[in-house]
């Protein structure tokens, strides 16, 4: 019953409003729209009462061409629920955007741009669509920054297809000066908007009768200054009045003054029953016949209503069933302060009954707003703590911070899941240290909010808020896990675990989820991955397709610690065989496998296949909500960007991942570390050396597993400054932690840099050795980067390798085939300097295509525009045409299907 009812809402929302009783058309104005298409943006802009909606829905329904209609109202302030409705509306367009689209307004993500970029990419894949058209009325309702820049950015980057029409009272905070000057944009505006003589004698005549005297006509429209909504109103108020010449008279002044006589005028000649009515409903955003009796007390609203419409006063259908109403906002105003002014005593009970009936019939937004406006604040408190779960998992953040700041402080203070919900607000918003203190409110809150019922709408398994001391617990661990607290992590989410009821699944998978984490933490990889496959079966079996996504990434990084390559690779693919099946577009939950995939493909010196998935897997997970995999992907990024000889560019995407990532902790956040790595590799060794004092690593600390990634920039640092004994000393300590503890990976790359210490310090024979020990674990699984990647001293240690088997004639050495991997990788990085991945050894090509030339090639061969490159690699359109057109220079091509075909040719692509 309440989704249904959602549902219909909604359809109200897509629905185009049909003609209105004494409608003039107005062909001048339907011209001028038609002309100003071709420009992309219509902003149609005047005060209200100007007839902006009257006149876009006639253009609309007078139209050849489809239309994707959205009003908007106040609740369209939060940003996932205006991309819903505008994706639904674009949808009845073009069929399956929305499936496609849908998916990435789960929770709340950081950005709203990933979102926009994939519709912009929908809308571009589908040429056969044609001109596509979305009208957004009553755009001035909006004051969301969220929405306004999202709003912006579709703009800047508006593909082929799409053309907006905005109507407004007032300009929208965009560029349109910028638009302006590009010839992107038409504007009509309150002197366009005003009706002329002729329009306006139209207009009176229709409403008051044809007999209206030809003086009276001209006097009314020259005093209503061609102005719609006095029009209507004057035309109205004529209807049977006797005195026309003094009615006329009386006509003049501002509008306000105006449309406060008139109204006069127009409401005293309603009958009793009516204007009851009228008033006592102005207090509802929709109307319909149900919620108008409840509201009311009294029975034949429907009736009533479809009266109210036939007297044209001022009541707009919302369908075509004469099911939802809405009064012109106008109107609506005067009505309500009439209300207040006649009957102050009456609004409580009013609002008190619309918030009955929207809560009854699931609409959680009217009847929090309602309820607020009764000043029922505690059946306001309630109604946000019933509904949170579902808006949370709708990604609907904006809308439950409104309903959070609408309550009273002290309200919030005294009612414990409210400021659990604020506490899971600052979480995901990255305010983590706003969480702890919210946390001690809620323990210190007083028993009796949390023992009143509690039917949270999500369900009781699908709800956070169900079970107050777990949801508290688990908090504190995710909090401890965070500082890289692998005790008191355990411990904390043992305890919510037991605190966890049957059936509350949400809180409980939370809670073993933080378990696996700890596990991690400790360096236990072998429990933390039997804990992890069980539970990502769960998932499935569950439906949770994000939880999915984010198990089996972690279980990938997991493997891959483990040395387990290929055992990463499957896991990788069994997450996209789960979430992206074939033959439909993946959705956000598909990033994370993507940028492990990319990562494996990068050790394995795979650098296309890595560069691939690394470009799918970051504009994908600019859309999933854990911002981890995202951080990874960009750090993936900047390594292939500096093995293929673009510095910047792996700063760049360094910086981005550095924008994205949270915690201090090292194996948790890998970016700070990473980071300090590429300062060394192109030679700030004092940048990376300072990092290291800036976070407390000494040579001689106590180890633990979560600050390992530190400690082996620390030794890098040391070796690089020349004091190898202290590098090989603290080596020595990392891998034996690593091997005591069956780390594969940590083993392999602490064994790496522990022959480059023993051969600075000039033993050469067990440096030898302990890179051919090392490479024995690597070779099998294909690690090359940990190797490469360690420069000039690792190319001349492995030629000291080869020398040394060739010379011993061990069979039992280094399998050939790996030392021959590996010195094609060093040879190709390290003895022919910025080849551009190999690019400048092609025949035919005579200069060299830089990497990020080679990804923008890639994205041409794959179709995509100069916007949606520019949006994937995050730099301007200007930026992007730059590129395309060097790219095009170097290939000698005059156009890019023949720089695609001429790259294919010399084996630059597939």
């Amino acid at each position: 019953m309440a989704a249904a009812e959602r549902d219909v809402l909604l359809a109200t929302k897509l629905h185009v409003p049909g003609p209105r009783p004494g409608f003039v058309p107005r062909p001048r104005l339907a011209d001028r729209l038609n002309e100003g298409l071709g420009r992309g943006l219509v902003l149609v802009c005047a005060p209200a009462g100007s007839g902006k909606t009257a006149l876009l829905a006639d253009w609309a329904l007078r139209g050849r061409r489809p239309v994707a209609w959205l009003s908007l109202d106040a609740g369209d302030n939060d940003p996932a629920r205006f991309w819903r409705h505008a994706v639904a509306a674009l949808d009845g367009l073009c069929l399956g955007i929305g499936e496609r689209v849908g998916p990435l307004l789960g929770p709340p993500p950081p950005s709203f741009e990933p979102l926009v970029t994939a519709l912009i990419n929908e809308l571009t894949a589908r040429p056969e669509a044609g001109e596509v058209l979305l009208v957004l009325d009553d755009y001035h309702l909006v004051d969301s920054q969220l929405v306004h820049a999202s709003v912006g950015f579709l703009l800047e980057h508006r593909p082929p297809g799409l053309r907006l029409v905005l109507a407004s009272r007032a300009d929208p905070p965009l560029a349109l000066a910028r638009l302006r000057a590009r010839g992107q944009l038409t504007e009509l505006r309150a002197a366009e908007l005003r009706f002329t003589a002729d329009e306006a004698a139209a207009m009176l005549r229709e409403a008051a009768g044809a007999d209206l005297p030809n003086a009276a006509v001209a006097a009314l429209a020259a005093r209503a200054e061609g102005w719609a909504a006095g029009l209507q109103l004057a035309g109205l108020s004529l209807r049977g009045q006797e005195d026309v010449a003094g009615f006329v008279a009386a006509f003049t002044g501002s509008h306000r003054y105006v449309l406060d006589y008139l109204a006069e005028e127009v409401l005293e000649r309603q009958p009793g029953q009516v204007r009851a009515f009228l008033l006592e409903t102005s207090v509802l955003e929709r109307l319909s016949g149900a919620l108008c009796d409840a509201v009311t007390g009294r029975t034949g609203s429907q009736a009533l209503l479809e009266q109210v419409e036939r007297a044209g006063l001022f009541l707009v259908p919302l369908d075509e069933v004469r099911g939802w109403w809405r009064y012109h906002h106008l109107f609506a105003d005067l009505l309500q302060a009439r209300l207040q002014a006649e009957q102050p005593g009456r609004l409580p009970q009013l609002h008190r009954n619309a918030a009955a009936w929207c809560e009854e019939h699931g609409l959680a937004d009217d009847a929090v707003r309602h309820a607020v406006a009764a000043g029922e604040m505690g059946w306001a408190a309630r109604l946000v703590e019933h509904h949170f779960d579902e808006f949370y998992n709708l990604g609907e953040a904006a809308t439950i911070q409104r309903w959070l700041s609408a309550l009273p402080a002290e309200m919030v203070q005294s009612r414990p899941r409210l400021l659990l919900a604020q506490a899971l607000m600052a979480a995901i918003s990255g305010h983590v240290e706003a969480v702890e203190p919210l946390l001690d409110a809620a323990e210190r809150a007083p028993v009796g909010a949390a023992e009143e019922p509690f039917e949270p709408t999500a369900g009781r398994g699908a709800s956070m808020l169900v079970n107050i001391p777990a949801l508290i617990t688990l908090h504190r661990s995710y909090l401890a896990e965070l500082r890289g607290d692998a005790e008191e992590t355990a411990a904390l989410a043992s305890r919510a675990l037991a605190e966890s009821r049957e059936g509350e699944w949400m809180l409980s998978y939370n809670a073993q989820g933080l378990l696996t984490a700890a596990e991690w933490l400790r360096g236990r990889l072998a429990a933390a991955e039997r804990a992890f496959v069980p539970r990502i079966a769960r998932w499935r079996e569950a439906g949770q397709l994000t939880m999915v996504a984010w198990g089996c990434y972690e279980l990938g990084q997991v493997q891959r610690a483990q040395g387990r390559l290929d055992a990463a690779v499957r896991t990788c693919q069994q997450a996209l065989e789960i979430t992206a099946p074939s033959g439909r577009a993946p959705p956000p939950a598909a990033g994370p496998a993507y940028v492990g995939l990319a990562e494996l493909a990068y050790q394995r010196n795979e650098l296309d296949t890595a560069l691939r998935h690394v470009i799918d897997g970051v504009a994908l997970c600019r859309q999933f909500v854990y911002t981890p995999p995202l951080a990874t992907g960009l750090v993936t990024l900047a390594w292939i960007r500096q093995v293929g000889g673009d510095p910047a560019g792996a700063r760049e995407a360094m910086n981005d991942a550095g924008r994205v990532a949270q915690g201090p902790v090292a194996l948790l956040n890998p970016v700070p570390a990473q980071r300090a790595r590429l300062l060394l590799a192109q030679g700030d060794l004092a940048g990376a050396a300072r990092w290291t004092q800036e976070n407390g690593l000494a040579a001689d600390d106590e180890l633990d597993y979560p600050r390992e990634p530190g400690h082996l920039v620390l030794a890098r640092v040391l070796l690089a400054e020349g004091r190898p004994g202290q590098a090989l000393a603290l080596l020595d300590r990392l891998h034996e932690a690593a091997a005591a503890q069956d780390r594969t990976g940590s083993v392999i790359e602490a064994g790496a840099l522990r022959a480059l210490a023993l051969a600075a310090t000039g033993e050469d024979a067990a440096a030898v050795a302990a890179l051919a020990g090392t490479l024995t674990l690597a070779c099998p699984q294909g690690y090359v980067r940990v190797f490469t990647d360690e420069g000039p001293p690792m190319a001349a240690l492995l030629h000291q390798l080869v020398a040394a088997q060739r010379s011993s004639q061990d069979a039992a050495g280094v399998p050939l085939s790996c030392l021959a991997r590996l010195l094609r990788s060093v040879g190709a990085e390290h003895t022919v300097p910025d080849r551009g991945r190999g690019s400048s050894a092609v025949p035919g090509l005579a200069e060299a295509l830089t990497a990020r030339e080679l990804e923008v090639l890639g994205m041409l061969a794959a179709g995509r525009s100069n916007q949606a490159i520019a949006s994937e690699l995050v730099v301007t359109l200007d930026t992007v045409k730059k590129h395309v057109s060097h790219v095009m220079d170097k290939l000698g091509a005059a156009n890019r299907t023949e720089a695609v075909a001429r790259a294919r040719e010399l084996g630059l692509i597939r």
